[in-house]
């Protein structure tokens, strides 16, 4: 069945733009007229032929948080509008400017048409829609309250991404620091300081230990160079590798959670995912069992993840979310502490979104004390590398200069 591109007014007036499977190009208008949108009758046009033929030099144009963050709000604003489900995911489909997701929602309600639910059509794209989101749309669609479940999702979905690019943004300002301070080192010792490693042996005399420290590391870093390159890709290799085994990665978790500074950074914004997590779940009326096991796939953190697994078999056996949280030595007091609050009076959803909050604000605060920090070290940093570099080849110069004057 060929497809339609297509340009429309919709209810309220705005410029609407997208893409149909029809029969024919009346069939087209003729539907969009039953959505409530006006087309433009010289934009229907069929895909692929004469100008309007796509040349795409995509390779597989993956689908971001942000378009699932945009696909859900409006998919929730429609649904409250009383539109049908298949309606909603024909109209979103057409819209999407991303192909994957495009592709993607067109199945969806191909599946939903055959008589699926939406929620186990959901499921059948796990690439594009998390556990996490199919089972909150499943007790949306089992409570009659889907247009409050997308809501929810979307709001949860933005919180999240943004306290992801918060770590990022303050991991990236130092490991930029960090590899600009080696590429200099690297281009001194093997182009600068040879050229002051000849000139000093015009000299004829005993350079100055810092000195001679300096041309001896010049000396070892071109001889062993392509080693040292060969070293660290393996190095790196071999962290990447073990990365993606769960002992690997339980290792490597629990030695960022142990890094001065940065390991309370990420330990805190672990924290604040599972509260959000869980408590968005909670809220939905997933189940707390399912809830937990949910949790635990997103915690982003194999030893948070362990404890949350952990307090999903004690609960199994009978015990409180608190107590085996309290056991891990995982989480801090105060969140047990107020975790039991919640079970205790019936609020747990709201308990989790208040610790959720605190230590999201508490990774702003860390964030913000952390790049003030990083400026006056970096200098001190960069100050004593090149530095010291640089001084060290200048010694030479100043001693002939004493001895000549």
């Amino acid at each position: 069945m060929p497809v339609f591109k297509w340009v429309g007014v919709g209810p309220q007036g705005q410029t609407i733009r997208g893409e149909m499977e029809a029969g024919s190009r009346q069939a087209v208008i003729t539907r969009l007229r039953t959505q409530r949108i006006k087309p433009t009758m010289d934009r229907v046009k069929e895909k692929g032929k004469g100008l309007d033929r796509e040349i795409s030099l995509s390779l597989g144009n993956p689908v971001k948080q942000h378009d699932i963050v945009i696909f859900t709000r409006q998919f929730a604003t429609m649904i409250d509008a009383g539109l049908p489900l298949v309606q909603c995911l024909d109209i979103l489909a057409n819209q999407s400017d991303n192909k994957v997701l495009r592709k993607t929602i067109r199945n969806v309600k191909e599946e939903v048409e055959a008589g699926s639910t939406f929620a186990a059509a959901l499921k059948k794209h796990p690439k594009v829609f998390s556990d996490l989101y199919a089972n909150m749309v499943a007790a949306g669609e089992v409570g009659g309250i889907l247009d409050t479940i997308l809501n929810r999702l979307a709001t949860y979905m933005e919180k999240i991404v943004r306290l992801k690019s918060k770590i990022k943004g303050a991991m990236i300002y130092p490991a930029c620091i960090m590899g600009a301070a080696v590429l200099v080192t690297g281009i001194l010792l093997v182009y600068v300081i040879p050229v002051f490693a000849e000139l000093f042996q015009s000299f004829g005399q005993a350079l100055p230990a810092p000195t001679q420290f300096v041309i001896n590391l010049s000396n070892a870093t071109i001889a062993y160079f392509w080693y040292i390159i060969a070293g660290a890709v393996g190095a790196t290799t071999a962290l990447v590798m073990a990365s993606r085994t769960d002992r690997g990665r339980y290792l490597l978790d629990r030695f960022s959670l142990r890094i001065p500074v940065f390991g309370d950074l990420i330990r805190k914004s672990a924290i604040a995912r599972f509260a959000r997590t869980l408590g968005t779940l909670v809220s939905s009326g997933v189940p707390i069992l399912d809830a937990l096991t949910i949790t635990g796939r997103t915690a982003g953190n194999k030893i948070v993840e362990h404890a949350i697994y952990a307090t999903r078999t004690s609960i199994s056996e009978g015990k409180t979310i608190a107590e085996p949280l309290t056991a891990s030595k995982v989480f801090p007091p105060m969140v047990c502490q107020m975790i039991a609050v919640g079970e205790t009076t019936g609020a747990l959803d709201q308990m989790l979104q208040k610790i959720a909050d605190f230590y999201e604000d508490e990774v702003d605060n860390a964030v913000a004390n952390l790049t003030a920090l990083m400026e006056p070290m970096v200098i001190l940093f960069l100050g004593t590398v090149i530095g010291g570099l640089v001084i060290s080849m200048y010694l030479p110069i100043f001693k002939l200069g004493s001895v000549l004057g």
